[in-house]
């Protein structure tokens, strides 16, 4: 029993005294500042003092560099700045050429392409494009002049003389030859070579020019006889004979299977594309003729690019 205190193992109504309390189990809780000490040092030892760690190892190291200058590692790594410039001395290839609203990657088929560009070209060399289109009609009425063409007489018949069918057939080759000037010079524009006069004769396959040019006429022609809609279609599919012939050599026959093949597997646009320049044609022929001498070569340029574009060769860039 306690005097002046409380036992908390003593019940105050018998003296009875509870068992003693468990101050880590469930029967309550230590009082304050009755933990357990923390453990100590293990046994037979002590903590080393503060700062009395083992000094560190003896040995003569070398000294840094001067500088810090510290080797490089290992291998054959380039100095600083000394990396090979990029292959070609920087020259990289140049963005894709302008394809005029016709889709990124290069030009492309489509009728607002190839009539701008035809515009565009032929706006840079107005002059020249001009000035052939005034010597070509210049050449032809020179021709039927000197020839006399047809006689027609007071009764209102027509006779044929032997001069006059020597001027007819003179006058069909030098409209090819015409013709094929005209493709030559769009070829330059579409290369991005501005053609001066004498480029436009730049051909030597004559032969092949104006046998191929017979071959297209008398087929449009017996086509035209059937009902018209047939020579319209073959004019149609051997619009593009000439290019084959002249910017790629090919023989007569060759160029005019060429030219169908490659024109109707690209029927639409190229539909859409004559239509238009049909129209566009028409426009300048309102003009007193004098509006073909602009919508005559821009319309041949903008079918020639779209030749190109179709066989899948280089147009130029404006």
């Amino acid at each position: 029993m306690t005097t002046g205190g409380y036992d908390p193992n003593q019940n105050p109504e018998g003296g009875k005294q509870f068992p003693p309390q468990d101050p880590y189990g469930q029967q309550g809780t230590p009082p304050p500042g009755s933990y357990p000490p923390p453990a100590g040092p293990p046994q037979g030892g002590s903590y080393p003092p503060p700062g009395g760690y083992p000094p560190p190892p003896q040995g003569n190291f070398p000294p840094p560099p001067q500088g810090g200058s510290y080797p490089p590692p290992g291998g054959n790594y380039p100095p600083p700045g000394g990396y090979p410039p990029p292959p070609g001395g920087g020259n990289f290839p140049p963005p894709p050429a302008n394809d005029y609203g016709a889709g990124f990657g290069g030009p492309q088929l489509s009728v607002g392409a190839a009539l701008n560009y035809g515009w565009e070209r032929f706006k840079n060399n107005a002059l020249t494009w001009i000035g052939i289109t005034v010597v070509a009609g210049l050449i032809s009425f020179g021709i039927n002049l000197l020839f006399g063409g047809f006689d027609f007489s007071t009764d209102g018949s027509t006779s044929v003389s032997a001069l006059s069918i020597i001027g007819g057939l003179v006058s069909i080759v030098v409209s090819i030859l015409i013709q094929a000037a005209y493709v030559r010079g769009a070829l330059h524009e579409v290369d991005g070579n501005k053609p001066a006069f004498g480029s436009f004769f730049q051909f030597s396959n004559i032969g092949a020019v104006i046998l191929a040019s017979i071959l297209v006429g008398f087929a449009v022609a017996i086509g035209l006889v059937l009902l018209i809609i047939p020579g319209i279609v073959i004019a149609f599919l051997t619009y593009f004979t000439l290019q084959f012939v002249i910017d790629q050599d090919q023989d007569p026959v060759t160029a005019i299977k060429s030219s169908a093949s490659v024109i109707s597997k690209n029927v639409g646009p190229l539909l859409l594309l004559a239509l238009a320049a049909i129209g566009i044609n028409l426009v300048g022929a309102l003009l007193c003729g004098l509006g073909l001498l602009v919508t005559g070569p821009a319309t041949l340029i903008a079918g020639t690019y779209a030749y190109r574009v179709i066989t899948g060769r280089f147009v130029a860039a404006l």
